[in-house]
Order: structure tokens, then C-alpha cells, then sequence
């Protein structure tokens, strides 16, 4: 049997999909656990319309404490866990479990999203098609697997101690992943395992998105000391491009100051590489929605995108160094 676990915290406006999605999978032994972390809105009232096991948690926790929950609830040889904004798709399943009993039971299994979202707004297909290009570039290697499709023997999750409930929001499967590794665990993309995402990104909140993961991530990885690795979505090619988009704000300012030709020269060429460094991602954007979408997507990713990353990077690495509070446990 195949453990779906899914947290919720004020999820009324996307877990009936969610559900819904779920219930349709063509895998024939599953169950369903919904564990509401202590939600505000009417998710309850829309969980309890579908045939799940609910668990309801008496304050809030985190996604983290909610997915360990519902883990000790299961009743599956296989755990697989995804969000509440996360459709799966008909063979998601049945494609985790035998990429699992393909692996072995050390092996954790990775998903990625649908390069389409579920919303088609500009925002959500750029974002959905970065984290899709990042997350599976290097299949079936990975350096992390991400808890909207993750797949596990539930014994060996167990035997783990389960996610970590106090480190930073959105680095709880990073951690994890890094902990199985060093454990043993063998972490294995396999890109055909897919969920669409809800996203209904507009530019402020793609910003925001973009600024609070740096800021997370940036604090996460400098006490990992792993601050420049090729880390999924964390890429050398967009830590490339904030640092050039950096660097060229600051020629730009050197040539409206003094007017030499030479700094103009020296941005063109830095763009240029930016260019062929991040071809991959921009490849992507044009085989998934053509090439009007990747010219836009270019765009906000070479000029726009960065000054959020750039910005939160920045804040995570103040919070560190100045908040003794704010660096990351490592779990051994």
C-alpha cells in the first residue's frame, strides 16, 4: 500500500483539486491522510467532503510536524508525500512505487512539476518551468528531493526520525535529503513522477516567492557551508546571474557617472555570458511555450528575477551572521 500524505494550512482554495487529483490515481492500493496544520479558513469543512483520513492538529506546527503526523498515522509499506497546491497525475503513483521497488528500499524517489501549471498566468509558467528544468537537469541525480513528490519505504523514514521540525520553513526536505544521504539513502529524480502546481503567481508575489526562499535558503546553506553549490533550483547558473546582474547595475552607475564607452562594452559582455551559462533554462522556456514566452521569460529572469534572489541572499546572510538564532541546525 502507498501512503499519500498531505499537509494543509489554510489550504480551503486548493486541496479539493488536490483531493480530488488524488483519488483518481490509477494505482491500485493507496490511501489518503490529510493533516490540517491548525488551519484558519474552511479547509476542514472542504477535507472532510472527500474519502481521506484527516488529522487535525490542536495548534500550528509546521509543514514539517504535520507531514511527520501524518507518516505515524500510515498504515502503507510506501510513504509518498505532496503538497496541498499539488495535483498528481493518473500514474503518479504507480510510477513512484515501482521506481521505488526499481531502486530498492534505500532509494529516495523524486518528482518534479508538470512544466505546465495548473493556472496559466505568466508568473506560474515561468515558475513552474524553472523549477522543472533545475529540479530534473541532472536526473536521475539529484542533490535534494522535494516534498512535492516524494516517494520512501516507510520503514527507512522511520528508522530516520522523520522531516526535522525545527529548521528553517521550506528547508525541511533539503534537510532531510542531506540527512538520508549522509545515512546512506541513495536520492534518485525520476522525471516522468510529476504533479502540477497551483501557483497563481503574480509579479509581486513571484517576487516575494523569490525573496523569502533566498532568504531561507542563503542562511541554510552558508551553515552547511555549501553556500556555492549546484543545489537544484539553487543553481550555479542563478547564482551566476544575480551576480552579474550585480555587477552590471554597478557598471551601469560607473557610466552614468564618467560617461566612458568601455563600461557599456564590458555589460554587453557580461549579459553575453549570462546568456550561454543559463542557455539550458532558456531552452526550456522554448520548448515548453515558444519562443514569444521565452523571449518574456528571459527577460524577467536576466533583469528582473534577480533583484529579489539578490535581495534575499542578502538577508539571509545578515540574519546569520547577526542572529545567532537564525542559523540552521544541521541533524546528524
Amino acid at each position: 500500500m502507498v501512503s499519500v500524505v498531505i499537509p494543509n494550512r489554510n489550504g480551503a482554495g486548493t486541496i479539493a483539486n488536490c483531493l480530488a487529483a488524488a483519488e483518481a490515481s490509477q494505482h491500485g492500493n493507496f490511501e489518503i491522510i490529510v493533516v490540517d496544520d491548525h488551519s484558519e479558513d474552511e479547509s476542514i469543512e472542504v477535507i472532510q467532503r472527500h474519502s481521506c483520513k484527516l488529522v487535525r492538529l490542536e495548534r500550528h506546527g509546521g509543514a514539517a510536524r504535520a507531514r511527520n503526523a501524518g507518516a505515524n498515522h500510515s498504515r502503507g509499506q510506501i510513504l509518498f508525500f505532496t503538497d496541498a497546491d499539488c495535483l498528481m497525475q493518473p500514474d503518479t503513483l504507480a510510477l513512484a512505487a515501482a521506481t521505488l521497488a526499481l531502486q530498492g528500499p534505500d532509494a529516495i524517489i523524486g518528482g518534479t512539476y508538470t512544466t505546465a501549471p495548473y493556472d496559466r498566468r505568466f508568473f506560474s509558467r515561468f515558475q513552474s518551468i524553472f523549477i522543472h528544468y533545475f529540479e530534473t537537469r541532472h536526473a536521475p541525480a539529484t542533490d535534494y528531493i522535494a516534498t512535492h513528490a516524494l516517494a520512501m519505504d516507510a520503514s527507512v523514514f522511520r528508522r530516520n526520525r522523520g522531516f526535522a521540525e525545527d529548521v528553517r520553513p521550506i528547508l525541511e526536505d533539503v534537510e532531510f535529503s542531506h540527512r538520508l544521504r549522509r545515512a546512506g539513502c541513495r536520492l534518485v529524480m525520476n522525471p516522468a513522477i510529476l504533479v502540477q502546481h497551483v501557483f497563481d503567481y503574480s509579479l509581486s508575489r513571484s517576487l516575494r516567492n523569490a525573496f523569502v526562499k533566498s532568504l531561507h535558503w542563503t542562511g541554510y546553506t552558508i551553515g552547511n557551508r555549501d553556500l556555492l553549490a549546484d543545489s537544484g533550483t539553487a543553481s550555479i547558473g542563478l547564482k551566476l546571474n544575480v551576480l552579474i546582474f550585480a555587477g552590471n547595475a554597478a557598471l551601469l552607475a560607473a557610466f552614468a557617472l564618467t560617461g566612458n564607452s568601455v563600461f557599456p562594452a564590458f555589460i554587453a559582455l557580461a549579459l553575453a555570458f549570462d546568456l550561454y551559462v543559463n542557455r539550458g533554462l532558456l531552452l526550456a522556456y522554448h520548448r515548453a511555450e515558444g519562443p514569444g514566452f521565452a523571449l518574456r521569460a528571459a527577460l524577467y529572469y536576466l533583469f528582473v528575477y534577480p533583484l529579489a534572489v539578490g535581495a534575499g541572499a542578502a538577508a539571509g546572510m545578515l540574519r546569520y551572521f547577526f542572529s545567532s538564532t537564525a542559523q540552521p541546525r544541521e541533524h546528524r
